[in-house]
């Protein structure tokens, strides 16, 4: 598909296989600070030759993975069947998954990294629902330095939250989610 073109509707196999590309694209951005206002080392994250530790990728995926879970959910919410949307939901993170073995990750870890997920979208949700400035703090807590409590960087988390989820809102806004 014509990265221009705006499909009238996509399946939920197509949502998950649009939004996992787009989590890896913005996982890109983050790290190497391609296009994002703020990039993983402007956190204080230590690096060793420009690559973070594990637990700082994880939970940087972990957010972006929220954060485009959010976008789909704002755009679809009361205009699409809710199983439908889950399915196509589940279809990102089982691509995201795929992707992630196919890398190099043991599977035998993704059970470990599901309940992890599970855990963050939990508070990342609480956090979104009771400001922007909760949801900076909860996803600096996890990806900063402990002890990180610089509003700057803080707003600067909403702001890379809400640079994924509103464009992607958007953009979904205007596609019909149809089941398989």
């Amino acid at each position: 598909m014509d990265q221009f073109t705006v499909p009238t509707s996509m399946t939920p196999a197509e949502l998950g296989d649009h939004l996992a590309q787009l989590v890896w694209e913005s996982f890109s951005d983050f790290m190497l600070r391609d296009d994002a206002d703020i990039g993983i080392t402007d956190l204080g994250v230590e690096t060793e030759d420009g690559i973070p530790a594990e637990p700082a990728v994880e939970e940087s995926l972990i957010f972006l993975m929220w954060a485009h879970t959010r976008g789909a959910q704002l755009a679809f919410v009361g205009r699409t069947d809710a199983e439908v949307l889950r399915s196509g939901l589940n279809a990102m993170h089982r691509a995201v998954f795929e992707d992630l073995v196919k890398n190099g990750t043991p599977a035998a870890q993704l059970p470990l990294f599901e309940a992890k997920i599970t855990t963050r979208y939990v508070e990342y949700n609480r956090a979104a629902e009771q400001s922007d400035d909760h949801l900076g703090e909860a996803v600096i807590s996890h990806l900063a330095e402990r002890g990180l409590t610089d509003h700057v960087m803080v707003r600067a988390m909403t702001e890379r939250a809400l640079a994924v989820a509103t464009p992607l809102r958007d953009f979904l806004s205007d596609v019909e989610l149809v089941a398989d």
